[in-house]
């Protein structure tokens, strides 16, 4: 069982890059579509490439958008309007009518009266208008819809909708009429009788009128023919017309349909599975060979995977909203966001198996995977210097141009012209260009969440004129000029053998910072002759030496210095003995403890740190030169960095020697600069 158990804790990150891999895949297959995939492809207007297409069952063919709606605007346009109509109001109206008439006009009893003709007529005109019926507003129907009107939910009678009189309208009704019966005189009193008691006795059941609108609309068929299995479909080389292409489109869904909805349910999510964990698995692989530094670190590749994932959901989520708004998406971010913290070809790698597992989701993704891998190769040549403004924003402009230009030419091929060309689309990448520019602040929002150093944070910290490199210059001015040279000399030997020579810089910049604690204890800082190790034993000199390294490691976590940075002031000593002292301490006593005199370590573990120890101790030393020259020079380099090979203080670090011959003649070059060696001319 303690076996088992030390086994696992020996392999752990590798037991744990296995359980990501296996979480990453079935979240990335979660988010699919829970569809099959037809294995042609097929565009309208263009030939079709595979062979004969028989059906291979017998399927409906799905009737297009277009029909779809012009049957329903069909159905909309005949449907029955259910009317209210209150009989009440015409007895109402009548009574009113009498009263008004009387007061306003005269007697309307007496038989011979002139003004009960006019009474009679004008009560008539009233029925005549309740008998159809008054609406109480106007409700914009089509005047050939049919109308049902109801009297207690029973129906009375059917017309047309433009049979109905409107309140509005009536005028010109009222007064042809009166005009017909020659009744002209008293015409505008019997309009303002009218106008005071007529009342709306017809109003919308809009109930009843949508449930029979949504019960007609239900009863369209979505599909028109069928097609029996063995008919041929298409044939190769065939133009793939109007009626060819809602065929094919009608057995893809069918076929889909029938994929996901059967007992091949379980193959197709196995199958799903199979290719994202091929996809991720190749990620991984790629990084244990070309990036084995990002591999062996847990937190680095939880990074990407957690980017990677971000990306698909996101574009899922758009898809599902609208499909026609997935290149809002800024894909780009990601390798963007993956050279920003590592380097070039590991982001276009992630990239583009990104854009292959998002064309299992996005439609027309031969021509989406096409825009998003032109477009994340266009970013990773493009983006150069990040920490530069300006070039986030060239590049983005670059990016956004060959997102337009890419879709124009897909556009011209797949129609045949440019006259119908939707110009939202280009709106929408200039939207994906203006998203992209996120990718600044996010940069550093990845820093806090996952202690990563990008080369925005390198080039703030590289500024001279920060807080600590302030304290530095002031307190111990030797110092400070000590980490300037060996920043130099570290970043001309990075560059020479293409390690990452900002994150140098800046790691030779802060690597003495703990010398600020007891400044005069070192001899940069010495500058009045006094010696203060001359009052103290060896080994209490040794201490106050050797403690400059924790003393650092405490000031650099309390100025918030990233891990990256904190590792140059661990490891640039390694685990070497501060020799000066362990000879004076060897010869004043008999037993010497060779560990009071050792730095505490840890050894270099990258090329940088590694580097880092070289330039320091070989700058530091050259002080001592006597009457430099080229050969002294040499063998000064030799000696030191032989010394440190020997001590096995780079046996971490991946460094080959082939690469530590390369610095040793950057180095040998610079300090022959330094001091300015010249040949010696004959006399």
């Amino acid at each position: 069982m303690n076996n088992l158990l030390n086994k696992w804790y020996r392999n752990h990150a590798l037991v744990y890059k296995i359980l990501l891999l296996i979480v990453t895949t079935l979240f990335v297959v979660y988010l699919f579509p829970k569809t099959g995939k037809f294995r042609y492809s097929f565009e309208k207007g263009k030939p079709w490439q595979s062979e004969n297409l028989y059906a291979p069952f017998n399927f409906a063919i799905k009737k297009s958008a277009n029909e779809l709606a012009f049957e329903q605007a069909e159905i909309e346009a005949q449907s029955n309007i259910y009317f209210n109509i209150d009989i009440s109001v015409e007895e109402s109206v009548i009574s009113n009518y009498l009263i008004q008439f009387n007061r306003i006009i005269g007697d309307s009893t007496s038989t011979f009266n002139s003004n009960t003709r006019l009474f009679k007529y004008g009560k008539t005109l009233l029925q005549d208008i309740y008998d159809i019926g008054l609406l109480d507003t106007n409700y914009e129907f089509n005047d050939n819809r049919p109308v049902i009107l109801l009297v207690d939910n029973t129906q009375e009678k059917q017309l047309k909708y433009g049979d109905l009189y409107e309140l509005y309208s009536l005028r010109p009704y009222i007064e042809s009429r009166l005009s017909a019966q020659e009744f002209e005189v008293n015409q505008r009193k019997m309009l303002s009788i009218f106008f005071d008691i007529l009342k709306p006795n017809v109003s919308l059941n809009k109930t009843l009128t949508d449930e029979v609108l949504e019960e007609e609309l239900a009863l369209i068929s979505p599909t028109r023919g069928s097609v029996e299995k063995g008919t041929l479909i298409i044939s190769k080389g065939q133009v793939v017309e109007d009626e060819q292409y809602q065929i094919l489109d009608s057995l893809k869904s069918e076929f889909e349909s029938q994929v996901w909805n059967t007992a091949n349910y379980n193959w197709v999510l196995i199958a799903y599975t199979l290719l994202v964990a091929l996809a991720l698995l190749m990620l991984l692989l790629f990084l244990r060979k070309y990036r084995i530094e990002v591999f062996n670190n847990t937190v680095k590749v939880t990074f990407i995977f957690f980017n990677i994932v971000l990306m698909i959901l996101l574009t899922t989520l758009v898809t599902n909203y609208n499909a026609q708004y997935i290149y809002v998406v800024p894909l780009c971010i990601l390798p963007l966001v993956l050279k920003a913290f590592f380097d070039a070809r590991l982001g276009l790698f992630a990239h583009v198996l990104t854009v292959l597992l998002l064309g299992f989701i996005v439609p027309n993704s031969y021509e989406y995977m096409f825009l998003q891998i032109i477009a994340g190769i266009v970013t990773i040549l493009t983006v150069s210097e990040l920490y530069k403004r300006a070039n986030l924003f060239i590049s983005v402009g670059q990016i956004t141009l060959i997102y337009i230009v890419a879709y124009f030419a897909f556009f011209v091929i797949h129609e045949g012209q440019v006259t119908n060309i939707k110009l939202e689309t280009f709106g929408l990448f200039v939207l994906c260009g203006l998203a992209t520019l996120f990718v600044q602040p996010l940069i550093y929002i990845y820093e806090k969440i996952f202690g990563l150093v990008s080369d925005v944070s390198l080039l703030e910290l590289s500024d001279t004129n920060t807080k600590l490199l302030k304290e530095l210059s002031n307190i111990a001015p030797g110092t400070f000029h000590h980490s300037l040279n060996v920043a130099n000399l570290a970043e001309a030997a990075a560059n020479e053998i293409g390690a990452n020579a900002m994150l140098l810089r800046v790691g030779a910049l802060y690597h003495d910072i703990g010398k600020m604690r007891n400044p005069t204890y070192f001899t940069e800082n010495q500058i009045t002759g006094l010696n203060p190790h001359d009052e103290l034993t060896p080994k209490e000199s040794a201490k106050l030496i050797i403690g400059h390294v924790i003393d650092g490691i405490e000031m650099a976590k309390k100025y918030n210095l990233p891990d990256r940075v904190i590792d140059f002031i661990r490891t640039h000593h390694g685990t070497s003995t501060v020799y000066y002292f362990y000879k004076k301490e060897e010869a004043t006593s008999e037993s010497v403890n060779v560990k009071d005199f050792t730095y505490p370590g840890p050894k270099p573990f990258s090329k940088e740190t590694a580097i880092l120890m070289m330039c320091d101790s070989v700058e530091a030393a050259s002080k001592s030169l006597k009457e430099p020259n080229t050969t002294k020079i040499n063998a000064f380099v030799e000696g030191i960095i032989d010394k440190q090979m020997e001590t096995g203080q780079f046996l971490n670090a991946d460094i080959t020697f082939k690469e530590i011959q390369a610095i040793k003649k950057v180095l040998k070059h610079k300090l022959a600069n330094i001091f300015h060696l010249r040949i010696e001319y004959p006399e």
